[in-house]
């Protein structure tokens, strides 16, 4: 018998309930205003008062209305027909909900219920299975989903009969397994999980020893991301965090996209749903959104969805890392997911930390961050979540809380300037400020010096510094003035100039150049680098500046050029003579 109670009190979108029987935490319940009902979570419990905070408006709502509490938390549908919906926070289907606002209390089904998948089995009658075990695939879109043993069954299981390949639905039984004792269960293709518990059905997880290639030479050659990694980008409003999220999102060597749209400006929001559809996926010639699933909670939509939508996206990923497929999940931005916690921790009256958010922040952090990883499954196979977020500090303000509490749990940061947007630097990765520790991991070191080049990771660090002295020099040329220093600082100042204006800067609006393969970013690396590397014997500042003017102007062409075309190597020549001239 469910547990059932009656509303108390109202703060805002958390309200106070007194039930009249066991309670847990983060369990879900549904609050009735009149006929309207509103799905909740239990995230407090004192004594017999239960605070939930609703997924609603609560607007209209009176002391006495009617609560029910459903017994397990709030819980992601897992299934096939997920791929290229467009989900809330709460997993509605947003393309099946009428008009241009969310109805309070409406709710729709994840997946089509009624669709018919064709199924082909992968195991056998006797076989041994555990949880996320491999039971057979479907063709969704162009990815083999694997049906599996649900997350929720623990323990070891023999397989006692399979459905022969043919059309079924997803609420059809698939497979029948039996535990020690001889029980059976029906295993369908749909399973539930609660968005807030990782998913654990895997032997191993190892430290990331690849590298995930973006396309976007900020970051695959001075910064990579591993595969299985974690990393964010914070910057002030307007420094191009979406823009460089959708490009990484185009481009990123990933089985699955899942972008989050969490406290969103709905001009954003509109912005996805319009362009995704209609971009070519450069790795497979479908459509990009064939491979997409977006979540969506804009800024006006109540805010303890917006803390859920990041755990839905989460948890998602999970399930399909555990199909043995590479998941890139991004969320925007994670700085609205912790103004939520904000709101809510203030409206339970908790004791502040600092900006008022809670105590726990940092650790909360980490602990989402932590759900992303490589994994070895318990077949052999390997499945990763890549994870990287945004962040927004009020005012570019990379000291505040969000970005140091995220900073202590991701491994990437790429940190944006808004120097280097107002001066149309994009995309505007500060080269300095910006790190990734992955460099500093051997199986990464390994894995570079195996696929790019031996030594690879010091070509790095050696740019890195050119661009440093560049600084350093452009500070003493700003402060003496031209003439108040030697030619060589004006020298250093432009090699790190052509590095910038080569390699950190990227049209992500060109054909061409916004997606730039690996092996282009290391010819064009080396290149730059070993002009970087000669003494030149200049005259004065003003023959130095023309020269790398000249020379930055060659380079930008070539990035324009086709890779491997007659042009490029045109272009190629053409520096050559450039600089044999000069």
């Amino acid at each position: 018998m469910k547990t059932t109670g009656k509303v108390n009190g109202i703060i805002s979108n958390i309200v106070i309930v007194k039930a009249d029987g066991a309670v847990g935490q983060n369990e879900i319940c549904y609050v009735y205003a009149g006929e309207t009902k509103m799905m909740a979570e239990v995230i407090k419990v004192v004594g017999d008062d239960a605070y939930v905070q609703v997924f609603d408006s609560t607007r209209g709502l009176k002391i006495g209305d009617k609560v029910e509490f459903e017994g397990h938390m709030l819980e992601a549908t897992l299934a096939p027909g997920m791929l290229s919906r467009n989900y809330d926070g709460l997993q509605n289907d947003l393309e099946k909900m009428e008009g241009l606002f969310i109805a309070r209390g409406s709710i729709t089904e994840p997946v089509d219920f009624e669709k018919l998948w064709e199924f082909k089995p992968l195991a056998k009658v006797g076989d041994k299975v555990t949880a996320g075990a491999w039971l057979g695939e479907v063709k969704e879109q162009w990815v083999a989903h694997k049906i599996m043993v649900p997350f929720i069954m623990t323990g070891n299981y023999t397989v006692k009969s399979v459905a022969e390949a043919g059309e079924y639905k997803v609420t059809d039984t698939i497979a029948v397994v039996a535990d020690g004792d001889g029980n059976e269960y029906k295993i369908t293709m749909v399973q539930k999980w609660p968005v807030k518990q990782a998913i654990r059905c895997y032997t191993e997880k190892p430290r990331p020893s690849r590298v995930m290639e973006t396309g976007v030479r900020a970051i695959d050659t001075f910064n990579p991301l591993a595969e299985g990694g974690t990393g964010f980008i914070p910057g002030p409003f307007g420094a191009g965090k979406t823009v460089l999220q959708h490009a990484i999102s185009k481009q990123a060597e990933a089985d699955i996209i899942i972008i989050v749209a969490c406290g969103e400006r709905a001009n954003e929001v509109v912005e996805i749903f319009k362009e995704f559809p209609e971009l070519i996926d450069p790795h497979t010639g479908h459509k990009l959104m064939e491979r997409t699933i977006i979540i969506c909670n804009t800024s006006n939509m109540p805010v303890a969805a917006r803390e859920a939508s990041v755990y839905t996206g989460m948890t998602i990923g999970e399930y399909y890392r555990s199909m043995g497929l590479k998941v890139l999940v991004m969320a925007d931005s994670t700085s609205r997911w912790a103004q939520a916690l904000r709101e809510m921790s203030n409206r339970l009256e908790e004791l502040p930390g600092q900006d008022a958010f809670p105590m726990d922040l940092s650790a909360i952090i980490s602990s989402f961050y932590a759900r992303a990883g490589l994994v070895k499954l318990n077949n052999g196979e390997t499945g990763s979540v890549t994870f990287l977020g945004t962040v927004s500090p009020a005012g570019g303000n990379l000291k505040e809380p969000v970005t140091e509490s995220t900073k202590k749990a991701a491994r990437c940061f790429y940190a944006l300037s808004q120097g280097r947007a107002d001066s149309k630097r994009y995309p505007a990765i500060d080269p300095l400020d910006s790190y990734s520790k992955y460099l500093e991991y051997p199986e990464v070191e390994a894995y570079l010096g195996e696929k790019i080049e031996k030594d690879w990771v010091s070509l790095v660090y050696r740019g890195k510094t050119i661009v440093q002295r560049g600084k350093e020099a452009n500070d003493q040329i700003n402060i003496l003035g031209d003439d108040g220093v030697p030619v060589d600082y004006h020298e250093r100042f432009w090699k790190s100039e052509l590095i910038d204006f080569v390699i950190l800067q990227q049209d992500a609006f060109d054909d061409i150049d916004a997606n730039c393969p690996m092996e282009r970013q290391q010819m064009m690396y080396k290149k730059v680098l070993s002009i970087c590397e000669r003494d030149f014997d200049f005259v004065d500042f003003d023959e130095c500046s023309k020269f790398f003017k000249g020379l930055i102007n060659l380079f930008r062409q070539m990035n324009y050029a086709e890779w491997k075309s007659e042009k490029f190597y045109d272009y190629d020549k053409q520096i050559d003579a450039y600089i044999a001239n000069h």
